[in-house]
């Protein structure tokens, strides 16, 4: 899977191409998309609460195509037939990447003739967390990334063009206003010059609260229009450091209201910066 993934800019980490950097997905992929039954591929540890919340999303939100489940000890059997699209977790690394860090992607793919899973068209990945870190990390917050995924091939069936031209732009250019919304966090997702209410008052003068992962869920299940939440992606404890990705969402329309990234040191831990308040309140 290494040359899956070799473009590094930010949105390129959130939709990501499948066979190479310059690959994007043709109308023709979308098409075939549409004529498929989606499988959504469980992992084969049967323990692990992934496939439990998994399951449970898809069957509440997913729309699109029809669907079924399998896991991944099936996938090799299954995945030349172009009857079946694939929703599944994939471990990747950016190419010329010094720091070889792992990523954990949520994929869609084709099935088809083709050699490896490398090979298979992607339609549209989002970023899960590093290799090694607890599912914990990211579990509750699935539903948003399977709605945001169903969102953008909504909005790339709907205008094909944008399939062609700068689909981050697009997103760019549209990024949801965060002022009248209120900011969940997550106390762990932050740095330690703005983990506290003061803290992040001193340099942000709009509406947030510092919350736990359960509130997170809840609102997402509530499809709280009134709340977007931080989504960070990071090496979280493991001995990997490299990309912090920080991405605040809305929990009831999955609209991006910011991203960024930076690269761990000393002066920037994995978390949500103070820099990043000071940036959100000058939008």
């Amino acid at each position: 899977m290494k040359r899956l993934f070799s473009t590094l800019l930010v949105f390129a980490f959130i939709i990501v191409s499948a066979r190479s950097q310059d690959y994007v997905p043709s109308k023709a992929d979308l098409d075939a998309f549409l004529k498929t039954t989606t499988l959504v591929v469980l992992e084969d540890n049967q323990l692990l609460e992934y496939n439990v919340v998994i399951k449970d999303v898809i069957e509440k939100e997913w729309k699109i195509t029809p669907y079924d489940f399998i896991y991944f000890k099936d996938f090799d059997a299954k995945r030349k037939d172009p009857k079946y699209s694939f929703l599944l977790t994939t471990s990747i690394m950016f190419e010329r990447d010094k720091t070889q860090a792992r990523y954990n992607f949520l994929n869609l793919v084709l099935g088809g003739d083709y050699f490896s899973l490398n090979n298979m068209p992607s339609l549209v990945s989002v970023p899960l967390s590093y290799v090694g870190v607890d599912e914990s990390s990211y579990i509750y917050k699935l539903a948003t990334l399977v709605r945001f995924m169903q969102n953008h091939l909504n909005l790339v069936l709907k205008d094909p063009n944008l399939l062609s031209s700068n689909i981050f732009k697009h997103y760019n250019d549209n990024m949801g206003d965060i002022k009248t919304k209120t900011l969940y966090l997550v106390e762990s997702d932050l740095a330690n010059d703005c983990n506290t209410e003061s803290r992040i008052k001193a340099v942000y003068p709009y509406k947030f609260k510092i919350v736990t992962p359960e509130e997170v869920e809840q609102a997402i299940k509530d499809r709280d229009d009134n709340v977007v939440f931080l989504d960070k992606v990071g090496p979280e404890g493991t001995r990997t450091h490299a990309r912090c990705y920080k991405i605040i969402i809305g929990a009831a329309d999955a609209k991006f209201y910011y991203f960024d990234y930076h690269m761990i040191d000393d002066k920037k831990p994995d978390g949500f910066l103070l820099s990043d308040f000071k940036k959100l309140a000058r939008r």
